[in-house]
């Protein structure tokens, strides 16, 4: 039996193993960056230092950040901060003052990796470029959760201040592991040569709150815990501040297994860490009872299920585990049978379990719970966490534990009355007598009891309920019910399980699954599977039905991705593939793997029981019997098989694993991807507007122009028009024009004639009249003459 699984997981995998390697990453021997040139930091004839050689001057608590040196950019920093210290006025990281002229000071890595007050003016990592002004944002964030100012002190902050920066950095770095690599060493350069102590606690505090949320990665996880447990193991560490470091030590130990929150822990979640206090909710049980257990933003469900297990004091628990219940109503078309109901159209509310992660957080499905029940409109009245059985084991019957025993029967009793395990009318009535009789134990006259109505409803399951009247059920049940009454409950249990397990399907695990490809058209398009020791069941869901079984022996391969499983297998003699869209493709594999290496080690227990009892047969008779060898044959390659599919199912986890590993690195990128193309999008709006801009402008004067040259062509057409009609009116209006100038001439001229005539008629008379006043003029001269000389 071998497990197949896809190449590219294969392939992927292989490409993760490698990325992690360190065999190409060249140790560097050195721990500490000098200025080599050595010059004068008060000079102003030199540019600024580039640190260019390493001392061996290197506290122990750095060691762990020489191997990684590369992915720091010393050189770029230290430039650029220097540049900042001097355009600040100061001298140095720490305001040092010189002492004089001859003072010189080295910016090294590890002055690189002290706290500042001052704001870094780039990343300490190597980071993609369109991250670096996030980077410098993260460490102001840092800077104002401790309290630091540009003066020397102290300003606190309120708590719901602290959650709302806390939520900030989760923001900023929770999807992106470069930016979470940074944060984490960020804060850490914050906790070294710290002089304020209150500062000193705000860091380490802020370090335990992001070390619960989101682990760094492989590289910087290392040196960040190496540095952590130094801190946390030193003895003369400050009580408080040991406190705060061993708690992050073991914060990073689960975040590193878990991975990130895939949800941005909430507000109640970070002050509850902040301040102490757990969070509580509830788990149910599959007899409706429920516990209540607390947890934190780091809580898993492996810590939930421990927790819970200590509670109940269950003492084996490796086979429980916290499930995801659904409940969902779906609805199905059933024929009046003639038992009084007259029902066409029923409504179901099935529901799923889905088995969650060991490494999955508790605040993360809280939070999904809620996401889903939003998304679904109506369809999913509840989803809650059940502690269940992921499996049923032959083993399981030797465990004594009480607890274990009750909460085996609880389950396979809901499995029941759910309708999982489809039975006959007969079987069904033995089977909720049974349930009657190890509920309230044997009495004379149960129909008596107040609750006998509810006890009938309850342990019978609703798809055979509607198959008969309710008093024929009744009186069948309480016949039933009368012939057991040797039994005591407990036994009355065993015989419960005995009916079920005894069934083809019992003792099954079930999955809901949608059909993808099914060569034979056995299938319905929604079904369950059940998967126990005896093989692959298929039910229809609605009304549940029993379709058809694959024994362990028929399936030849099965496999899964993340969204689909399949199985090849036997039927009627013939090889066919199946498969199915499931997101739990991983469980059904991992339990059907189970089921085959329990069959396989069973059957090799057996040889190796029956060849040692013929070596012992040998030895005493000294001769060797011929189905030694047989069986000596037997058990090695049951043996292969049981390590081969034991190799096939770690290889199926692990892969599984880098898997995830690889899923949760392209939803980083996605997410900058996202953002990226939000700001392209934008952009494309903005360009897209003004084109439509540029032509409706443009369309506005092509129609203007048109307009123009349709006027152009019309004005020199009436032109061509006009100028033809000017052409024959000036031949015609010259003709008319000649005959009245002609006429007008002959007036004028008789009229200068008579002007002529009148002017020398006028010339005559003033020639007259002046002859006249000559005379008169004379004739006074002569007079005044006259008496001139008589006056003598």
């Amino acid at each position: 039996m071998t497990i197949d699984m896809p190449s590219s997981m294969a392939q992927s995998v292989r490409t993760n193993r490698s990325s992690f390697s360190n065999e190409d990453t060249p140790l560097h021997k050195y721990a500490a960056v000098v200025n080599g040139d050595d010059y004068d930091s008060d000079s102003s004839n030199f540019a600024p230092p580039t640190p260019r050689t390493l001392t061996m001057a290197i506290p122990a608590e750095l060691a762990g950040a020489v191997p990684l040196i590369d992915k720091f950019q010393v050189d770029g920093f230290l430039r650029l901060m220097q540049k900042q210290i001097h355009s600040a006025g100061k001298r140095g990281f720490f305001s040092k003052r010189s002492v004089g002229p001859q003072v010189r000071e080295k910016y090294t890595f590890e002055e690189m990796l002290c706290f500042q007050k001052d704001p870094i003016p780039t990343s300490l990592l190597k980071i993609n470029s369109d991250l670096v002004s996030r980077a410098t944002k993260l460490f102001q964030i840092i800077l104002k959760y401790m309290g630091v100012d540009s003066s020397d002190h102290v300003t606190p902050i309120s708590l719901d201040e602290r959650v709302e920066l806390v939520g900030k950095l989760y923001k900023q770095s929770l999807k992106r592991s470069e930016l979470r690599d940074e944060l984490f060493v960020q804060i850490s350069k914050q906790t070294r040569n710290n002089p304020e102590r209150q500062y000193l606690i705000k860091a380490w505090e802020l370090m335990y709150l992001c070390a619960s949320s989101m682990p760094p990665s492989k590289d910087i996880g290392g040196y960040i815990s190496e540095y952590v447990h130094n801190l946390a193991h030193n003895a003369t560490t400050d009580s408080e501040i040991q406190a705060l470091a061993l708690n992050t030590l073991n914060a990073l130990k689960r975040s590193v297994k878990a991975g990130p929150r895939h949800i941005m822990p909430g507000r109640e979640e970070i002050e509850a860490l902040l301040t102490g206090r757990k969070l509580t909710t509830i788990v149910f049980f599959l007899d409706e009872t429920f516990e209540e257990i607390t947890y934190d933003m780091a809580t898993t469900v492996a810590d939930a299920v421990e927790e819970l297990a200590g509670i109940i004091k269950l003492s084996t628990h490796t086979s429980f585990s916290l499930f995801e219940c659904r409940k969902v109503v779906t609805s199905s078309k059933s024929p009046d049978s003639g038992n009084g109901i007259g029902l066409t159209a029923l409504l179901w509310y099935t529901e799923e379990y889905i088995a969650l992660d060991d490494n999955k957080y508790i605040g993360d499905l809280l939070a999904e719970f809620k996401a889903a029940k939003d998304r679904s409109k109506g369809e999913i009245l509840h989803c809650k966490l059940i502690f269940k059985k992921r499996l049923f084991r032959e083993s399981d019957e030797a465990v004594a534990d009480p607890m274990f025993v009750q909460l085996s029967y609880v389950q396979l009793q809901h499995d029941y009355i759910l309708g999982n395990y489809p039975v006959g009318r007969d079987d069904a009535a033995q089977l909720s007598a049974l349930q009657i009789l190890a509920e309230i134990g044997f009495v004379r006259a149960p129909e008596t009891c107040t609750d006998w109505d509810s006890l009938l409803e309850r342990f019978l399951p609703r798809q055979i309920a509607i198959t008969r009247a309710k008093r024929e059920w009744e009186l069948d049940i309480l016949s039933r019910y009368h012939s057991l009454e040797h039994l005591t409950k407990d036994e009355a249990r065993q015989q419960f399980l005995r009916i079920l397990r005894a069934l083809p399907y019992g003792n099954s695990v079930f999955f809901h699954v949608r059909k993808i490809d099914d060569p034979i058209g056995l299938l319905p398009g929604k079904i369950i599977l059940g998967i126990n020791k005896r093989g692959v069941h298929f039910f229809r869901p609605v009304p549940k039905e029993y379709l058809h079984s694959a024994e362990l022996r028929d399936i030849m391969q099965f496999g899964s991705s993340n969204t689909a499983v399949f199985f090849k297998m036997r039927v009627a003699g013939v090889l066919h593939i199946f498969q199915f869209e499931t997101k739990q493709g991983e469980e059904i594999c991992v339990a059907l793997q189970t089921h085959i290496n329990d069959v396989m080690l069973r059957r090799y227990s057996k040889a190796r029981s029956s060849g040692g009892g013929s070596v012992n047969g040998d030895i005493a008779n000294n001769f060797k019997t011929p189905n030694l060898e047989i069986y000596e044959k037997r058990v090695q390659d049951l043996t292969k098989a049981v390590e081969e599919s034991q190799r096939n199912a770690d290889q199926l986890l692990e892969e599984l694993r880098e898997k995830q590993m690889q899923e949760e690195k392209m939803q980083e990128e996605l997410e900058a991807l996202k953002e990226s193309l939000n700001a392209d999008k934008q952009n494309l709006e903005e360009i897209t507007c003004d084109r439509d801009r540029l032509r409706s402008m443009c369309n506005e004067k092509d129609k203007a122009l048109q307009a123009a040259m349709l006027e152009k062509r019309n004005m020199e057409a009436r032109l061509a028009k006009l100028s033809n009609m000017m052409v024959e009116n000036t031949k015609k209006e010259s003709d008319r024009a000649n005959s009245e100038d002609l006429n007008k001439l002959e007036d004028e001229l008789k009229l200068r004639k008579v002007e002529l005539l009148t002017a020398e008629e006028t010339i005559k008379r003033l020639s007259n009249e002046k002859l006249i006043l000559e005379q008169k003029l004379s004739m006074l001269e002569k007079k005044n003459a006259d008496e001139a000389i008589y006056n003598i």
